[in-house]
């Protein structure tokens, strides 16, 4: 019985979700999301190739400001290493290991962001990427078994978000991107290979003072913050296959 009613009471929510019409409604899902799973942070964010941050949940106003300011767009794991991938993941599997990265977290978690998150990553059309992400402190068996009983309801929220977000904002629609060159092409090919810069450039037969010049002109093209956000953005747009 317990089970039927929260299965009616998130489809009621789902269905309030397809009838918004404008963004405040949107907002307000979250909030109702929010205290439906019972966590701490539900949040939509919308990044786009230029670095455009567009979004809606339930972060304090303060951090979302402190995040634009400290330009952590740049440093985020989260939306770092979601770039890469298409499936959902537990922020602990990403990579935390970097000096700025556990800066950025420690700042977070002093903002009320929890010690746990999880993300789902959303390819929309012409390279679109958002990230629909849960966030609550728990311990580590607490926050593994919310994720195994809630794992495709938050995949298809995510998803639901993404269509309304796109609905509401057309013309927050990304550009489609810039063709590469095929060198830059070979470059990011071999980068996202796992080969480091010394071997792409001895594989193509160049200079690594070259090889920084394609790397640069290519992670320009694609609107990215780095080179690992270049390859990300190269492959989530078909530019590369590996």
């Amino acid at each position: 019985m317990k089970r039927r009613r929260a299965a009616t009471a998130f489809n009621t929510i789902l269905k309030a979700l397809e009838r918004t019409t404008e963004l405040p409604q949107l907002q307000l899902i979250s909030e109702q999301l929010r205290d439906y799973f019972e966590v701490d942070h539900i949040v939509y964010h919308w990044v786009s190739g230029s670095g455009t941050q567009y979004g809606c949940g339930t972060y304090d106003d303060a951090w979302v400001q402190r995040y634009v300011d400290q330009d952590y767009l740049r440093v985020d794991p989260v939306v770092l290493g979601c770039f890469q991938r298409f499936t959902a993941v537990d922020w602990k599997k990403l990579n935390w290991t970097s000096k700025a990265a556990r800066g950025f977290l420690e700042d977070a978690q002093a903002h009320g962001v929890g010690n746990q998150g999880f993300s789902v990553p959303v390819h929309g059309p012409n390279g679109q990427f958002a990230l629909f992400s849960v966030n609550h402190d728990s311990d580590d068996d607490t926050w593994f078994e919310f994720i195994e009983n809630n794992r495709r309801n938050l995949i298809l929220v995510a998803h639901y978000f993404n269509e309304k977000a796109l609905e509401f904002e057309p013309d927050r629609a990304p550009e489609a991107t810039a063709a590469l060159s095929p060198r830059e092409v070979d470059a990011m090919t071999f980068l996202a290979m796992g080969y480091s810069r010394a071997q792409v450039a001895d594989t193509l037969s160049i200079s690594e003072h070259t090889l920084r010049v394609y790397i640069e002109s290519a992670r320009h093209k694609l609107g990215a913050a780095n080179t690992t956000h270049a390859v990300a953005r190269a492959l989530q747009n078909g530019l590369i296959v590996i």
